[in-house]
């Protein structure tokens, strides 16, 4: 029987004062070996992974399933050995330059009929750039999904649907925080694991783990926890949203 929209999983690692970045937004890189590990092991589990492009404009790559375990794991199982890569991303405004798309990965991108349009602008100008360079391939995407509200927003609700009859059954979202509230917001996240890093980075602008508007305290999202773990001084936190029928 076909789910009615993909599991989703949230993976972020943190600062102990809940902060994913610091207050330029620098590419979060204060997790340790063992985090990286874990959030491979997650993509490797996922069917597609989904991120903003604030995520990927702050990095430049996305991450990819190295450890050859995990890569046999996934063709036993009849999977291609790396997820879909999704970009969110209401204005498209991305470097296509940037390293991400020259990773082994399939690339999708979910935006509006205004990004939709926009990239294809920026790429048209780009092609006219690589005619000077010797045998350069343009970057693609090998889908670009549109999906709108009345107002001209992404339907993430529309949007998780059409995934899962594309046989998306596992989602992973890495962010950033704003993408985390909307999701929360909609009651789209199923699961979350959250590192917490020994480390404290301060500041009001900094990203959080979950951005937005915010909830009140009594229609804050509420949840269970299923697991915690900890390994040298970092603490591994697995949690279920607990939903009215639990």
């Amino acid at each position: 029987m076909l789910q009615d929209r993909p599991h989703t999983t949230v993976v972020l690692a943190m600062s102990a004062d809940g902060k994913i970045a610091d207050f330029r937004r620098s590419p979060a890189r204060f997790g340790s070996r063992v985090d990286k590990a874990h959030l491979e092991k997650q993509i490797a589990a996922s069917d597609a992974v989904l991120f903003g492009a604030g995520t990927l404009s702050a990095y430049g790559t996305t991450l990819t399933v190295t450890e050859p375990t995990l890569v046999t794991h996934r063709a036993e199982g009849g999977k291609p050995l790396q997820p879909v890569h999704i970009v969110i991303t209401r204005s498209a405004n991305l470097n296509p330059e940037i390293h991400f798309f020259k990773q082994p990965v399939r690339r999708w991108l979910l935006t509006t009929t205004e990004g939709a349009l926009s990239w294809k602008k920026r790429l048209q100008t780009l092609s006219s750039t690589l005619e000077t360079r010797v045998q350069e391939q343009p970057p693609e995407f090998e889908q670009i999904l549109v999906f709108e509200t009345p107002t001209r927003e992404i339907d993430i609700s529309a949007v998780f649907k059409h995934l899962a009859t594309l046989h998306i059954t596992r989602l992973l979202v890495l962010g950033g925080g704003e993408l985390v509230a909307s999701l929360l917001e909609l009651d789209l996240i199923d699961e979350l694991w959250l590192t917490v890093c020994p480390l404290i980075l301060g500041g009001n602008t900094a990203p959080t783990a979950v951005d937005g508007k915010g909830f009140l305290p009594d229609l804050t999202p509420k949840l269970q926890l299923l697991e915690v773990h900890t390994v040298e001084q970092e603490v591994f936190l697995h949690y279920r949203l607990q939903r009215s029928a639990d």
